[in-house]
């Protein structure tokens, strides 16, 4: 690895941020957001911050993308804006975003044409482990793309699984994952309620199921934030409810195309989608627990 090598991480938000500060410990970085306290907060963490996103993009060996669906995709390489148009070919551009399969075939066609491949390389760990450089990333590329992209790829994952040589396929394993992550988070927000509408600490229970065959990594991670929607601020914003309103839409979609039911699936994108609509949209994640409790029964 060296710093010749450059990297433009395009949208330095909860994600995006501390994957740039991982990347610059050993790469050149090029950040941009379009929130102006995020330039700042690039700008203390020692990266590189343009007034444009093409003029971030401008000479890079790779770009990031932090986007948040297939529209948005669209838009940042080939709006009227668009980045694509200013890197060299032999560039590659990286999506560590989950916005399904759908969008990937034309993305890789217009690509094409100005010399660039898609690295199709959808991330999760939050933004903790970004920083530290310790994600599971699913990449669907060629062997050429994935070569040319290794040098931020590496930096970034603990756990770096190749499902396929084409993009779509870093998607579509995904899509999986972001089922059981989506019905997790639900199922233990419902359990949590549970135990509190049955007087029960609900500390001493979320300690009490991680500790036994009920436990996951959802679990433990969203539970002391689920435990926190209540408070008068709210758990901290580290995944947005309406995030999973996104991912379980492509959730859906991908099941309905492949004719599988997936009632479960479907029952927790309900949940998410009741959320956004009483104002939680924003909120993290852990608030769903509002949805099937909205006020905590006892203290």
């Amino acid at each position: 690895m060296t710093s010749n090598y450059t990297v433009t991480v395009l949208g330095l938000g909860a994600m995006g941020l501390p994957m740039a500060t991982r990347l610059a410990s050993q790469l050149t970085v090029h950040g941009f957001d379009i929130a102006e306290a995020r330039l700042k907060l690039a700008e203390e963490a020692g990266i590189a911050t343009f007034a444009s996103a093409r003029e971030a993009a401008r000479g890079a060996d790779a770009v990031l993308l932090a986007v948040r669906n297939g529209e948005q995709l669209n838009d940042v390489l080939f709006g009227g804006n668009g980045v694509a148009s200013v890197l060299e070919p032999g560039a590659v551009v990286i999506l560590g975003s989950t916005v399904g399969t759908e969008a990937i075939p034309a993305t890789v066609e217009k690509l094409a044409g100005y010399g660039v491949d898609l690295v199709d390389a959808p991330l999760s760990g939050g933004p903790k482990r970004a920083g530290e450089g310790d994600l599971l990333i699913v990449v669907g590329a060629s062997p050429e793309a994935r070569e040319k992209a290794a040098p931020a790829l590496e930096l970034l994952a603990s756990t770096l699984t190749v499902v396929g040589d084409k993009p779509g396929d870093g998607q579509a394993l995904k899509t999986v994952n972001q089922l059981l992550c989506g019905v997790h988070i639900a199922a233990a927000a419902e359990a949590l309620a549970l135990a509190d509408a049955l007087g029960l600490d609900q500390e001493k229970t979320l300690a009490a199921l991680e500790a036994g065959a009920a436990g996951s990594f959802m679990l433990s991670n969203r539970g002391p934030r689920i435990l926190e929607a209540y408070t008068e601020e709210g758990a901290e914003v580290l995944s947005r409810l309406d995030i999973f309103v996104k991912d379980m839409g492509i959730v859906g979609k991908a099941t309905r195309a492949a004719g599988l039911a997936a009632p479960v699936a479907a029952a927790a994108e309900q949940l998410y989608l009741l959320g956004q609509a009483q104002g939680l949209a924003a909120a993290d994640d852990s608030a769903v627990i509002k949805v099937v409790a909205p006020a905590k029964r006892t203290n």
